[in-house]
């Protein structure tokens, strides 16, 4: 979710439809101005103990961020509270329990992406080493209950814990106890963004698969490889899920805004803080008759606020999100952005690949979303056509064919498509990481998930 510094009562108030969709029509863009934005979660723990360090803490939450000024980051307050910090890759950010997110800037190509990437970890580690601090690249933390785990001072997340368990059993676990990577992406049109949206939907169980890495809960094997995907399927069934309209005839801008008119709020944002209006309206905000702000009509900014208030697999805003991947260490981080743009920044692939998906129906493709958390690779397609790995085989060889299209080259002569190679020998394996680490438990570990410890960043 975004970090917000400024207040929106002075702002214009959304008066029609069309100002709801302007965020979305804001988005397009021309091919050449096309942009890769990569975000990334990792858990943090101290080195001495394995525990999640709390906000205040010596060597906590808030230390880390304020280290980060170091490497030129300047800090983002909230009722005086650093929150995040801002440079030149983005923002760095803190999630509900102390989960560290870069949001990073919008970059050109996967070369630049993945030298943020490195950048970043290189800035955190160094700030780690000094003060006893390791970073854990998981889908969900291993070994630690929700009790174990503390709360960052934000606004926004006290209102949702609150309003969670109201909604689903699962919620608390998703905004403590994991972690994810995402890609946002650019459109040309409503036709294009309509295109990407249907076909990331639709393919998202098999980013899943590929980056499923969850497997423990509390110290055990959980019966899951994405157990954080898993968590989504009860969390809040307003805001979540495979979206059955996006398929549907008509859809586009006005249909989303539509949506998400009916996505129940959590917040409002006024004079520096949150004001609980978890389940509201956003309707009744409209016609300004939102009973927590009486009289008060939304503006722009509150519209942005709750555009990122919904969690489907594939979100829109003024950019696509893709939003189905397990976190990971380095080299998947810069797998995940290779995997979406080979497939939809490029018009021959982007056909491609729709067109392995489209005959689908909703029914097959709500049942790759359930199956895949459990089975990765080894869920079956519809019509007995294979699993998940055959189509995997498939998909990956249709984005190194849009990623040599692209012919994005680093210094070296080098194309976008070696940052697939992790992902070719997932699929060549049939083994998703998940699976390795369950062997490690099962194997040389002896049954300690403690030493996932060594698989840090």
């Amino acid at each position: 979710m975004s970090t917000r510094e400024t207040s929106a009562a002075d702002e214009p108030v959304i008066e029609n439809i069309e100002e709801l969709t302007a965020p979305m029509r804001a988005g397009e863009k021309p091919e050449s101005k096309w942009r890769i934005g990569t975000e990334h979660e990792k858990f943090v723990y101290h080195q001495s103990d394995f525990h999640a360090p709390s906000y205040e803490e010596e060597a906590g939450i808030r230390d880390i961020l304020l280290n980060l000024r170091e490497f030129g980051w300047e800090p983002i307050e909230e009722n005086g509270h650093v929150i995040a910090m801002k440079g030149a890759d983005g923002t760095v950010s803190l999630e509900p329990a102390g989960q560290l997110e870069l949001s990073g800037a919008p970059l050109e190509n996967l070369h630049e992406t993945c030298a943020e990437t490195g950048r970043h970890l290189e800035q955190v580690k160094a700030i780690g080493e000094r003060c006893g601090i390791g970073f854990l690249g998981l889908g969900m933390w291993p070994d630690k209950a929700r009790a174990d785990l503390p709360v960052m001072p934000k606004g926004r997340y006290e209102i949702m814990m609150r309003h969670m368990p109201k909604v689903g059993n699962l919620g608390l676990d998703m905004m403590l106890r994991t972690c994810t990577i995402q890609v946002n992406l650019d459109y040309a049109s409503e036709t294009d963004m309509v295109k990407k949206f249907r076909v990331g939907l639709a393919l998202q169980p098999l980013a899943t698969a590929l980056f499923a890495n969850s497997p423990f809960t509390e110290g055990k094997p959980n019966g899951y490889l994405s157990y954080r995907s898993h968590i989504w399927s009860d969390t809040d069934p307003h805001r979540t899920g495979m979206l059955p309209f996006v398929f549907e005839d008509g859809f586009g801008y006005e249909r989303w805004a539509q949506y998400m008119l009916d996505v129940p709020m959590y917040f409002v944002f006024r004079d520096g803080r949150y004001i609980d209006a978890a389940g509201l309206s956003f309707r009744d905000f409209m016609e300004g008759k939102l009973p927590v702000l009486p009289g008060e009509r939304p503006t722009q900014s509150d519209w942005w606020d709750h555009l990122s208030t919904a969690f489907p697999e594939v979100r829109l805003k003024s950019f696509l999100e893709m939003r189905g991947a397990d976190g990971g260490p380095w080299s998947r981080i810069c797998a995940l952005p290779a995997f979406w743009v080979g497939l939809l920044y490029d018009d021959a692939a982007l056909d491609a690949a729709w067109n392995l998906v489209k005959d689908w129906s909703m029914e097959e493709r709500e049942r790759l979303r359930n199956e895949a958390p459990r089975l990765a690779l080894d869920t079956p397609l519809p019509g007995g056509k294979g699993t998940l790995q055959d189509l995997g085989r498939d998909v990956l060889e249709i984005a190194r064919g849009g990623l040599t299209a692209r012919a994005r080259l680093n210094a070296s002569g080098d194309n976008e498509t070696g940052f697939l190679e992790t992902l070719d020998e997932i699929v060549a394996s049939g083994k998703v990481p998940a699976q390795r680490l369950l062997d490690a438990y099962h194997g040389e570990w002896n049954g300690d998930v403690t030493r996932v410890y060594k698989y840090s960043f």
